[in-house]
C-alpha cells in the first residue's frame, strides 16, 4: 500500500503546499520500424508523443531512452540529438523507451484550483443539508481523500486504493501544519508553506505510516 502525494489548498482554493511522496515511474519500451506509428515532437524541452497510442505508449509520454542510451531533454548521454536520429530512416529498427512526464509546478497549481469548484459543487448538489462536500474519490488505480478544516483549508491525499485509515493520517498532518506552519511567526495565511520543520516531520510521518501502519503514527 502506498501514499503517492499530498496537496494543501487554502480556503480560497489556491495550492499552498505540495509533496510527492512515492510517485511511481511508468515506463514502456518498444522497437519501432520506419515510419513510426506514433508522432514525436519537442514540447517543454522533451521529445514528446503528440499523436498515436499503442502498447501502453500514450500522448504526453516523453522519450527517456534510445537504443539503451539515456535521453535527457532532446539529447542522448553521448551528445547526439535524439530528433536527428529519429528522422533518419537508416537508424531503424530503433528501440525507444517512454515514460509519463512529471507534472510541472504550473500543472499542479491548475489541478489544485480545479478541485475547489468541484468541492463546492458537490456540497450544493448533495440532498443532505450542510454537506461536507467531497471526502473520498476512488478511481481504478488511485484514491483521493479530502479533509477540510474549520477555517476552510483543505488537505488532499492521493493514495493506493487499498490504503486504509487515511482520515486519521489527514488529521495528523493537520496537526503538523498547525504546529510547524501556523505557529511560525514568519508565515502568513493563504501564502505557500515553506517550513523545513514541517517538511521533515511530514516525510517522517508518511514513512512511518507506510512501514508501521497509520494507526501507529
Amino acid at each position: 500500500m502506498t501514499i503517492y502525494s499530498l496537496f494543501v489548498l487554502s480556503k480560497s482554493g489556491g495550492l499552498i503546499y505540495h509533496h510527492d511522496h512515492s510517485v511511481p515511474t511508468i515506463e514502456n519500451e518498444k522497437t519501432f520500424s520506419y515510419p513510426m506509428e506514433v508522432k514525436l515532437d519537442v514540447q517543454n524541452r522533451n521529445v514528446t508523443v503528440v499523436y498515436g497510442q499503442r502498447d501502453g505508449i500514450k500522448v504526453g509520454h516523453i522519450l527517456v531512452s534510445l537504443n539503451g542510451i539515456k535521453v535527457t531533454g532532446t539529447q542522448l548521454d553521448d551528445g547526439r540529438d535524439a530528433m536527428e536520429i529519429l528522422a533518419n530512416a537508416e537508424n531503424y529498427p530503433i528501440n525507444l523507451k517512454f515514460a509519463r512526464a512529471r507534472l510541472t509546478t504550473n500543472e499542479k497549481i491548475f489541478q489544485a484550483s480545479m478541485f475547489y469548484p468541484l468541492y463546492a459543487l458537490a456540497s450544493q448538489l448533495s440532498p443532505e443539508p450542510r454537506s461536507s462536500g467531497i471526502e473520498v474519490m476512488e478511481a481504478d488505480n488511485f484514491k483521493l481523500n479530502c479533509f477540510q478544516t474549520l477555517t476552510g483549508v483543505k488537505f488532499l491525499i492521493v493514495s493506493d486504493t487499498r490504503q486504509v485509515g487515511i482520515d486519521i493520517l489527514l488529521k495528523r498532518i493537520y496537526e503538523l501544519y498547525a504546529d510547524f506552519a501556523l505557529k511560525n511567526p514568519f508565515y502568513s495565511l493563504e501564502m505557500p508553506v515553506r517550513c523545513e520543520l514541517f517538511d521533515e516531520n511530514l516525510k517522517a510521518t508518511l514513512e512511518q505510516a507506510e512501514k508501521s501502519g497509520i494507526s501507529n503514527i
